[in-house]
């Protein structure tokens, strides 16, 4: 039965059952008001009597139908409300699940049955960038090899001139810089596609930090800055160490490459509620605010990271939002331009 047909019958049965109501009480009334009958003048009387039956009848009808219209469109907003809420919790990971269907053939269940054409769709279409992506991955890995190779064996037996020999070095950074375009974005596609499996051990997180200190202070020597451990509480979670360490080594690299000369980088890691908190700060350009909610998305980098020479393709960020929340943290980005940036990751503690 259609929406609408529901609806009508709905209502008419509802404004019945409120006219049945109101001629019981009004037969009531009059019979009662004829076996005592009072001495007053007629038309004092059947006002009176008008008034009561108003009140003593119409009201309770009135009120019956408001209830009875509340509870028809209750009833009929229902399945819309709960259709909503289904939709709301498709993401591009769960595309392949259907929405439930009411199998009566009405207006709502045709939207769902339109609804779930339309995600299977979205669904192949995601699985067939997913297969590029990891298909162009695979056969560009090779070639950049050879090529790393050959321009390794060139420099070693053919003693080049200084100028062709910084030729070939800044083709090398090239070739790296690409492949590590290539191993990001094949490791970002298998874990969309659920292929990366992480191991689950108990991991002191301070060890990770402190080791990540340490690595910053080399990598930070050229530019002059400053790398300080201001808080390193112990803290154990549940996760796996090398991808933790992966995250940490994205970020530090990240606060040291878009930082001014002789700025400052800062790590700390406390326990706070249940959760080790890490933040990583840095005294660099920054990111606007109109874009600082994009800062995660892959390819992107902010309009401060174009006007500096800074080598990177935009998908550090995307790699340590996707290894925050397969720990089951949560990871946040703050920034003040020109003053202070801040990466906030907050992973669920075992123990202290």
């Amino acid at each position: 039965m259609k929406i609408r047909a529901r609806l009508t019958f709905w209502y008419a049965a509802i404004l019945i059952l409120s006219l049945i109501v109101m001629g019981f009480g009004t037969y009531r009334e009059i019979s009662e008001q004829m076996r005592h009958q009072h001495r007053r003048n007629p038309g004092e009387r059947a006002l009176g009597e008008a008034g009561e039956m108003v009140f003593q009848v119409g009201l309770p009808a009135v009120l019956l139908g408001l209830l009875g219209g509340w509870w028809i469109t209750r009833k009929a907003l229902a399945p819309v409300t709960a259709l909503t809420e289904a939709v709301e919790k498709i993401h591009e990971r769960n595309l392949c699940q259907p929405l439930p269907r009411s199998g009566n053939g009405d207006e709502l269940d045709r939207l769902t049955e339109v609804f779930n054409s339309m995600t299977a769709r979205l669904d192949g279409s995601f699985q067939r960038i997913r297969e590029f992506t990891l298909h162009a991955s695979h056969e560009l890995k090779t070639p950049l090899t050879v090529m790393r190779a050959e321009l390794e064996t060139a420099l070693r037996e053919q003693n080049p001139g200084p100028a062709q020999k910084e030729r070939w070095l800044r083709q090398m950074d090239e070739i790296e810089r690409l492949a590590k375009i290539v191993d990001g974005l094949t490791l970002l596609t298998k874990a969309d596609a659920g292929q990366v499996q992480l191991s689950r051990d108990s991991v002191r997180l301070d060890e990770l930090v402190r080791e990540t200190s340490a690595d910053a202070e080399i990598l930070a020597q050229p530019a002059g800055l400053d790398v300080r451990l201001e808080t390193c509480q112990e803290a154990v979670i549940s996760g796996d160490r090398h991808r933790l360490r992966q995250l940490l080594l994205n970020l530090t690299d990240n606060a040291i490459k878009y930082n001014r000369p002789h700025g400052t980088v800062a790590l700390s890691l406390r326990r706070v509620d249940g959760f080790a908190e890490i933040k990583i700060q840095n005294t660099g350009a920054g990111v606007p605010p109109e874009l600082q909610s994009r800062v995660f998305e892959r390819f992107f980098r902010g309009d401060a990271s174009h006007g500096h020479a800074v080598e990177g393709c935009g998908l550090g960020l995307s790699i340590a939002q996707w290894i925050v929340a397969a720990h089951g943290g949560v990871i946040e980005f703050a920034s003040e331009p020109e003053k202070l940036t801040t990466v906030t990751v907050r992973l669920p503690c075992l123990s202290a």
